[in-house]
């Protein structure tokens, strides 16, 4: 009798979470497509290998790989992100300036170190968005970046008035700042510590030009060179036309990264990050060459955490309390 009880609470407790996660995921995705005028499709569990098309993220990662006996032992690697496979899937479907795709891409990382905020399987929005060479500017890319933020304050709005939360965290506007900004604001904290500090002051922050050096003669962050543009020089004289996505999370105390995207390489840049980071070898990879052919659209993309967007609006403070079944976190 006591089994059966305790069953039935968990049970009942676990629908509502399941019902507000899903409200969440729609909501969101519904606005994200009808801002940004992207087609829904399915996404690849996996992809070739030796082919350029698979991510190393932040150029370290190794994917999860197997063999399929039936295409004589060819190797395929488990998808790390799809920031390249949607590129060759815009060339592909012949896509016009203005619109693009999204997808539910799931994906493992098997380098990542579990925690309250990561987990070695990721879920997300991935999306792409063709764009005109006129559009490859920082004035572009904050334009793209206050869509997506409201598209993520709309559905915090919706949803707790749906579910009847308290009221809402994030604040009405984002603000931008450069990381070599954010190094000359606090020059003796780490980036995560600055992070923290202008999240907890601005509340909903994207940090610009996530990748290159600055001027303690490191990075923000790690990227890789073949995805996001981190080098080239923007108006104002600093690097990248990329970025991170940033809130100040209460119930954690600490900055909350929602999203990572940015205008994606060009040849001129592709070629020249491939130089930067020593991986210049990558140029004969079928992905790689097919770019610098010109065989693919300018493109601006990224991925939106569903997990991570879950917890910020329905106030969770562990990942696992999203990501139901998977004991990846002790």
């Amino acid at each position: 009798m006591t089994f059966t009880t305790k069953t039935t609470d968990c049970w009942g407790e676990r629908t509502g979470i399941e019902k507000s996660i899903e409200l969440v995921k729609k909501t969101f995705a519904d606005s994200l497509c009808s801002h940004l005028d992207l087609l829904k499709i399915e996404a690849p569990v996996f992809v070739p290998s030796k082919t350029g098309i698979n991510d190393d993220l932040n150029g370290v990662e190794s994917p999860v790989t197997f063999i399929a006996s039936h295409t004589s032992k060819r190797r395929y690697e488990i998808v790390q992100s799809l920031a390249k496979w949607k590129r060759l899937t815009l060339a592909e479907l012949q896509t016009p300036p203005g619109f693009g795709i999204v997808t539910d891409m799931k994906a493992i990382r098997p380098d990542e170190y579990p925690g309250k905020l990561h987990s070695v399987f990721v879920d997300q929005w991935d999306w792409e968005r063709v764009i005109t060479k006129d559009q490859r500017n920082l004035k572009y890319l904050k334009e793209t970046v206050s869509v997506i933020y409201s598209s993520l304050v709309e559905t915090e709005r919706f949803v707790c008035h749906e579910l009847g939360l308290s009221d809402t965290l994030l604040p009405e506007k984002i603000h931008f700042i450069h990381s070599e900004e954010l190094l000359s604001r606090y020059p003796f904290n780490s980036p995560k510590e600055r992070e923290d500090a202008i999240c907890r002051e601005l509340g909903a922050v994207f940090v610009i030009g996530v990748g290159g050096i600055l001027a303690d003669g490191k990075p923000h962050d790690l990227r890789a060179p073949d995805y996001d543009d981190w080098s080239t020089a923007s108006i104002n004289g600093y690097h990248g036309f990329n970025g991170d996505l940033l809130v100040w999370n209460d119930l954690l105390k600490q900055a909350f990264e929602i999203s990572s995207m940015g205008i994606r390489v060009d040849s001129k840049a592709l070629l020249r990050q491939l130089k930067i980071l020593r991986c210049t070898d990558r140029i004969t990879l079928p992905w790689h060459s097919r770019l610098l052919k010109g065989d693919f659209p300018l493109t601006i993309g990224g991925g939106i955490g569903q997990s991570r967007v879950c917890m910020q609006i329905l106030r969770k403070d562990h990942i696992r309390e999203i990501q139901w079944g998977y004991d990846i976190w002790s």
